[in-house]
């Protein structure tokens, strides 16, 4: 075993790593860019070294920066985790080059696996089913649009050098397919650097079912069950589960041994995952769909199932360890589900969201799992992915697993950044997820109904207890009667005290309930129910939801930018970067025309014309960092240019 690791990552999953680096005994190296410098992964390792600024590019994303790091701290192993340059080739063939163990599979089958188009011509040869697609590498828009046409939408778009649904787009429409190629192309690009593309027919309903397989050095390879990944949003997995309610015993034996004959048609080494797309009325026939190289997100929910710990075997495999166990000593009980918590905003189109961690409560205990990278004071940027911890749960049966995952989501806290653990909850108690009837489409379907646009009467409530008590006197020496809110009034009757106050949209609340305040409570009551509160500063949060809550000042915001961004204007959905400007000033639009795109957390937005008109102002440029809200362009509508 190695004695000294360096995790070339960030965030939950290098802590992950460190946890079972500590309990073999390892010595473990962290690395961090400026924006990390006092980040949790940081602080759990045993030495941790500077890598560069907050760009990804220039940090976690430099083999060169990440080799030094690992000579300065005499390292022998590099654990990529996922992401960032766990699945680059040329990192992988760099830490060979330069005497270091890269924990995982050998640079050629990352790169032969990480071309999509050439992964499924290698295991197509080895008997496995593959997806009918586009052939070849390299192809044009116009290649790419021709094959969409001979294929019949709708087709799925997807980049042939990565994964996690980067780049992905879903097209129904022929008219949509050149400016969804092209920006597949530049998502693609922004991931991976590398915008080449393949198109595959799209299978309706359908589900979407990996294979996680362990590979030594010594020509032994299994799997280790499946896990179902149905549940996406964005072609984004959120809910993960082990095993599926979809497979019997034979299906699952053939699909595994599929997953072998994949890994061993690369010569593949450590941990991956062999994903397949699934028809849910033909479990029976299931197409290959890409080979991830890697640990995944969601390997926990087989560690549950299994009890084996996959960091551990990736290191042991990387160390040149045999696997000790064959196909016939793998046992699969109980069930697992997984929940991924995300920097997003469910109100607001699950828009990245970003902020400081004010108040933070993650569960664990007996069934329940947490994996996270965050602490209180965490400052969650746009820089990089909008995942920020695991919740996990395990039981006997999946009804046991689904009630522990919402009971645990419930606890969640994460005061200070909007995240989606509230809208995940009621998705885990859908009737469809209840009864395991999944597909892919299913959140996107039922996301509206998941989603409550209404802010409740005790968050205001709650948030207008707060004011009046932070107005009442202490009671410590004079007390000035005009700063008492009772309503009182010269020559009137008292009338209630209202607060300002604005959540989404502007309120003038009145409370009228009883309530008791703490530092970090809020419990009011009203007709009669009880509702408690988790409270950090203007942050209230319950069950999962959270609700920043803010002072309304009518005539400030008519001062402000707030007061300009009507209904002629267009601001930034999000904090990030403008990465396209398509439009100059004086240029005419039309109704729905795409403008400008601004990227966060690896998410492209396209802002489109709210109508037609002519675009009167036009405040950033390609490269212009944004703030949620910002005014960005004004487009004066037609009927006001004629009249």
């Amino acid at each position: 075993m190695f004695d000294t690791v360096l995790v070339a990552n960030r965030g939950e999953i290098a802590v992950r790593v460190i946890r079972t680096l500590r309990a073999l005994g390892v010595r473990s190296v962290a690395v961090f860019s400026d924006a990390d410098a006092d980040a949790r992964h940081v602080r759990e390792a045993d030495t941790a070294v500077r890598i560069g600024p907050a760009p990804a590019a220039e940090s976690y994303l430099s083999a060169e920066r990440l080799l030094e790091a690992a000579a300065r701290t005499g390292a022998q192993a590099v654990h990529p985790g996922y992401g960032f340059l766990a699945e680059n080739a040329a990192f992988a063939q760099a830490c060979a080059d330069a005497g270091l163990v890269f924990i995982g599979p050998p640079a050629s089958a990352i790169e032969l696996m990480g071309d999509k188009i050439r992964a499924k011509e290698t295991v197509e040869a080895a008997g496995v089913p593959v997806v009918p697609g586009s052939s070849g590498s390299g192809l044009t828009d116009a290649q790419l649009a021709e094959a969409a046409h001979e294929i019949g939408v709708p087709v799925l778009l997807k980049p042939s050098a990565g994964g996690g649904g980067k780049g992905m787009r879903l097209v129904r429409d022929p008219a949509a397919l050149s400016d969804e190629i092209a920006a597949a192309r530049r998502e693609a690009r922004a991931s991976f650097g590398d915008d080449t593309l393949l198109v595959e027919r799209w299978i309706d309903r359908p589900r979407h079912i990996e294979i996680q397989v362990l590979a030594d050095g010594h020509g032994n390879v299994v799997h280790l069950g499946e896990r179902e990944c149905s549940l996406q949003r964005r072609h984004q997995k959120i809910i993960e589960e082990a095993p599926s309610v979809l497979l019997d015993a034979d299906t699952r034996a053939a699909m595994g041994e599929a997953a072998v004959q994949a890994a061993r048609s690369c010569g593949y080494r450590g941990a991956g995952t062999v994903e397949f797309i699934v028809p849910g009325g033909d479990p029976s026939s299931y197409f290959f769909m890409e080979m991830n190289t890697r640990l995944q997100v969601e390997h926990p929910v087989t560690e549950l199932i299994t009890g084996l710990d996959l960091v551990e075997w990736q290191l042991r495999v990387a160390a040149g360890e045999a696997l000790p166990y064959g196909q016939q000593d793998v046992t699969l009980t109980g069930h697992a589900v997984e929940a991924r918590i995300c920097a997003e905003d469910p109100a607001r189109g699950f828009l990245p969201s970003g902020g400081t961690i004010l108040a933070l409560h993650e569960p664990e205990g007996p069934g329940v799992r947490t994996d996270s990278g965050l602490s209180e004071g965490t400052e969650v940027g746009s820089l990089y992915d909008p995942m920020l911890s695991k919740v996990i749960a395990y039981g006997p049966d999946r009804a046991t697993a689904l009630r522990k995952l919402r009971a645990a989501l419930a606890q969640t806290v994460t005061l200070g950044v909007q995240t989606n653990a509230g809208f995940l909850r009621r998705l885990l108690a859908h009737p469809a997820v209840v009864a395991g009837d999944l597909d892919t489409g299913l959140v996107e379907r039922e996301a509206d109904s998941l989603i409550d646009g209404a802010v409740p009467d005790e968050v205001y409530e709650a948030a207008a207890a707060v004011r009046l008590d932070a107005l009442r006197p202490s009671g410590e020496g004079w007390t000035d009667p005009f700063s008492v809110p009772s309503g009182w009034r010269l020559g009137g009757a008292p009338r209630p005290v209202g607060f300002p106050l604005r959540v989404l949209d502007p309120v003038e609340y009145t409370p009228r309930g009883a309530h008791t305040v703490t530092a970090d409570r809020v419990s009011v009551t009203l007709d009669g129910v009880r509702h408690t509160f988790h409270r950090a500063g203007d942050w209230l949060g319950r069950e999962g939801d959270a609700w920043h809550v803010r002072d309304h000042d009518p005539v400030a915001a008519s001062l402000t930018g707030a007061g300009h961004a009507g209904a002629d204007s267009l601001t930034a959905p999000m904090p990030g970067t403008v990465t396209v400007v398509k439009v100059a000033v004086g240029d005419e639009v039309a109704a729905g025309q795409s403008l400008l795109v601004v990227e966060a957390m690896k998410m492209e937005h396209v802002i489109s014309a709210p109508h037609a008109g002519t675009v009167s102002e036009l405040d950033v440029t390609p490269g212009a960092t944004v703030a949620m809200d910002q005014v960005l362009a004004v487009i004066t509508p037609a009927e006001e240019e004629t009249a």
